[in-house]
């Protein structure tokens, strides 16, 4: 693979300068080129897929002279808080681990008395862009995948807002080793999913790279904190609660799209549109679960996570999709680096750009 793929992974002007970004600006860069067939277009021709490999995740390690680039994008993933990263070329960042997805946009809404703070309070209501990926090069259905979804939450509901604001990211996935879901119906997705590594099979070389990587960036490889959104338009004075762990799960009311080996990306499109048809004629719902009961057991690669008293809160709905280059090269979701404790900046890992916390 040629190395501009990689030139932009490190932390550029571009994420040192952001200043928040608007819901138009962030979904009309991932609406602005999409793959052939996306969005109900009809072309038959395949989705691109970007391969995972172990040469990409390990590029620039040997001392000769060059960066390592996976720690470079580590590191930009946790410090970055960037909506949208184009690059000198404009051609964006390679992801190393989840570069096929399909964005979605939508409405956050929290229904529920909750307890927590921010836009986990009842009746939070902001605009969502989302990105739904696999790690890591396996789309297809039938095969051992990862699902992910990611988020981006507005603290607006009005898509043409002109004032710029900084953004709260959630990041959810099945178990990091790999899971048989076939529907994403099915899927699970939670802010601390299990580990099940031997399931990587050929793969278990990059998931064992990325867990040591991810753990000299950050701390806590395998689990997301979820305080971003509980301090999102938090009035100053008021103390931070978030909840320790989030699932997220497709309604039960949404249909379940057919096909033998069917890519993941064309069966989200498919529960938003018709085939032939470029306009959204449905929703695509997520039911959004909360809980403060869980504990983990378990080595690093193989982690068992078990917990209790699930409450539902609230809502994910999407209301149109795109798989486009943007989608998978351009927009950024920042990953919140871990607290010690989640409800106090103080115990951050990661300070301006710099590890601070290594036990």
């Amino acid at each position: 693979m040629d190395t501009q793929y990689f030139s932009n992974e490190r932390i550029s002007r571009e994420d040192r300068s952001y200043a928040g970004s608007t819901f138009a600006e962030a979904r009309d860069a991932i609406f602005a080129n999409p793959y052939p067939r996306s969005r109900g277009s009809g072309d038959k021709s395949p989705l691109p897929i970007y391969k995972v490999t172990l040469m990409n995740v390990l590029r620039g390690l040997l001392p000769l002279g060059r960066p390592y680039f996976f720690r470079q994008a580590s590191e930009r993933a946790v410090d970055s808080h960037a909506d949208l990263r184009w690059g000198a070329d404009r051609k964006g960042f390679r992801r190393l681990l989840h570069p096929n997805g399909v964005c979605l946009t939508g409405l956050w809404e929290i229904t529920e008395h909750t307890g927590y703070s921010g836009y986990f309070r009842k009746d939070s209501r902001g605009l969502v862009i989302g990105r739904y990926s696999t790690c890591c090069s396996e789309t297809r259905r039938g095969q051992v995948r990862s699902l992910s979804l990611v988020g981006k939450l507005f603290p607006t509901t009005d898509p043409d807002h002109s004032e710029r604001v900084r953004t709260a990211s959630f990041i959810t996935q099945q178990d990091i080793g790999g899971d048989y879901t076939d529907y994403i119906n099915d899927a699970q997705l939670l802010n601390a999913p299990n580990v099940t590594a031997w399931r990587r099979a050929g793969g278990l070389p990059i998931l064992m790279v990325a867990g040591r990587v991810f753990r000299r960036v950050d701390k806590e490889p395998t689990s997301r904190q979820l305080y971003q959104i509980a301090e999102l338009s938090k009035p100053a004075g008021e103390a931070t609660r978030t909840p320790a762990f989030m699932r997220l799960s497709v309604a039960p009311e949404q249909p379940r799209i057919h096909g033998v080996e069917l890519d993941f990306r064309d069966e989200i499109l498919g529960q938003i549109f018709d085939e032939n048809d470029p306009t959204p004629r449905r929703t695509l719902k997520f039911l959004i679960d909360v809980t403060d009961e869980g504990t983990t057991r378990g080595v690093p690669a193989f982690r068992r996570r078990v917990f209790h008293d699930w409450r539902r809160i609230g809502s994910i709905t999407f209301d149109n999709a795109v798989a486009s280059y943007n989608g998978d090269f351009v927009v950024h979701f920042n990953h919140p680096t871990w607290r010690d404790d989640r409800d106090d900046p103080s115990t951050a890992t990661r300070v301006n750009g710099r590890k601070v916390r290594w036990v």
